[in-house]
């Protein structure tokens, strides 16, 4: 995986500090509102999104074009904007966007820089939890909570009898098929929400992550962080996460190598 140089890392980071401190601000002075919601789908199944995504999205590709501007861009709601420069910034506007509708305070901001299609700087800011997690290099990651910034780790020494699993197939799994995995089932007993359960792992609150049909923008921004936190993440095939699909994370390489072996009979 490319790693920058710790010059570009450090103006990197520095942004996208100052850019998570701004979206929380944007979101209560122009957002904390009620919004408009409507269906990308329209009848064939529900992939909702908000008047408050779009605006999101214009705040991230404004401050991206006004620090970066020869860099590409890829937002989950406005597409490609194009350049011939390696560095592209991957946006999700609102990671949770059913959370987001309900009231529930799960949701982020999920950002990645990616250097010739890495990631390698990511972001996951929650507005109203008050907190937000990036990486200042390869090797070091953060939670910023309530002002407070502190150094963030994998729960390293779990193992597969006691570790904690977050999980959830949002639909992708046929009945038959998770009848083929009945050990992932049985291990399934602490809740998933969206971005949170990630930037959880990247804690050691959790050891385990799993997640079906994640998009680019669901996962690039997560990648950087998770590696920095010392975690390993693939597909469930065992492929570089950047391909995104189905995501298998965990907090060491036994446990990530018996979860691949479980997830086997679904992974193709």
């Amino acid at each position: 995986m490319p790693i920058l140089k710790s010059t570009d890392y450090i103006i990197y980071a520095k942004f996208i500090e100052n850019l998570a401190k701004k979206l929380t601000k944007f979101y209560y002075s122009k957002l904390n509102k009620p919004f408009k919601t409507s269906n990308k789908l329209k009848g064939k199944g529900y992939d909702p999104v908000t008047s408050a995504d779009k605006a999101f999205e214009k705040f991230i590709r404004k401050e991206i074009k006004s620090n970066f501007p020869s860099h590409q861009i890829i937002g989950e709601e406005f597409g490609h904007q194009k350049s011939k420069s390696d560095f592209t910034w991957i946006i999700d506007p609102i990671d949770g966007t059913r959370s987001f509708v309900i009231g529930n305070p799960t949701w982020s901001n999920l950002i990645s820089l990616n250097y010739k299609n890495s990631p390698v700087v990511g972001l996951a800011n929650f507005p109203i939890l008050k907190k937000y997690y990036f990486n200042s290099s390869s090797k070091l990651a953060y939670v910023v909570e309530n002002g407070k910034k502190r150094k963030i780790k994998v729960n390293n020494k779990a193992k597969l009898s006691n570790m904690k699993m977050s999980a959830a197939f949002h639909g992708k799994l046929t009945l038959n098929q998770q009848k083929k995995i009945p050990k992932i089932l049985k291990l399934m007993q602490f809740p998933c929400a969206d971005a949170l359960s990630y930037s959880h792992f990247t804690e050691g609150k959790i050891d385990v992550v799993l997640q079906c049909s994640n998009k680019i923008w669901d996962i690039h921004p997560l990648i950087p962080i998770i590696n920095a936190a010392g975690g390993f993440v693939s597909t469930w095939d065992n492929q570089n996460p950047v391909k995104a699909g189905n995501i298998v994370c965990s907090s060491n390489k036994t446990i990530h190598r018996k979860i691949l072996k479980i997830l086997k009979p679904v992974s193709k």
